[in-house]
């Protein structure tokens, strides 16, 4: 417990520390264009993919379970849409990508703290955390983008699956789809994407940047980056429902 409260501590003063001393803008420009490129353009495949068939899965799911005649076949598209926009897009693919973005600013960090590269940025005069960090979170400002293909991705998934599979018309996914439809859950997806955004950058960057070891202990530092991203992420998702929603 004591440990938790402690690095709870050094996270947040390392939040601090991020904007101290920047870096030149010359240098900082070309390093938020490669975190952008590497974080946020290089995960758009895995989450097209995982999304096309995540949506197909909740709209046959959906269908099979609201076979009574008596409920409207466009309910299912109506629920594909609100468990995609609600909860999947946001949430669960944020959760993907704290492997995939989490282990990468993880074991990257921890390796240059590993060969005593930022041991090195020190004795230059240059911020590390700085240098290293703020690129990255100034890269999790695009991660809404992300989400929002995630979302159309999402629905067109089920969208086929629902038409071409037979469970509906696409007529009546498409009335579902714009029935009883609230703007604000659309703002209430992307505050969260935008809280989830900051934790995936700052999380795995700290457990990069305060690990103590050799070259085995990045493995097991982008393995506590992973569970104390995805338990955050979890955990704000919980706090922000009953803020915005409840």
């Amino acid at each position: 417990m004591i440990k938790m409260l402690a690095n709870i501590g050094k996270y947040f003063i390392m939040l601090v520390e991020i904007f101290r001393r920047p870096t030149k803008w010359r240098i900082m420009r070309n390093l938020i264009f490669k975190e952008i490129d590497e974080l946020i353009i290089g995960s758009l495949g895995i989450v097209a993919f995982l999304s096309f068939f995540i949506g197909a899965v909740v709209t046959i799911q959906t269908a099979l379970n609201l076979n009574n005649p008596i409920i409207p076949k466009y309910l299912i598209g109506f629920t594909a849409r609100q468990s995609i926009i609600l909860e999947f897009s946001p949430t669960f693919v944020s959760i993907i990508m704290a492997g995939r973005m989490g282990s990468y600013i993880t074991s990257s960090i921890g390796t240059m703290r590993v060969t005593e590269q930022i041991d090195a940025l020190e004795v230059m005069g240059i911020n590390p955390l700085n240098y290293l960090v703020f690129p990255k979170l100034i890269a999790s400002i695009t991660y809404p983008f992300v989400i929002a293909l995630s979302m159309f991705i999402g629905i067109f998934g089920g969208y086929i699956a629902g038409s071409l599979g037979g469970y509906l018309a696409a007529e009546e996914f498409v009335k579902g789809l714009q029935d009883d439809f609230i703007p604000f859950h659309i703002v209430y997806a992307f505050i969260k994407t935008a809280v989830f955004g900051f934790i995936l950058a700052t999380v795995p960057s700290f457990y990069g940047y305060y690990m103590e070891g050799g070259a085995l202990e990045v493995g097991k530092a982008s393995t506590k980056a992973f569970v104390w991203t995805s338990i955050s992420i979890i955990i704000c998702n919980y706090i922000l429902t009953q803020m915005l929603l409840a």
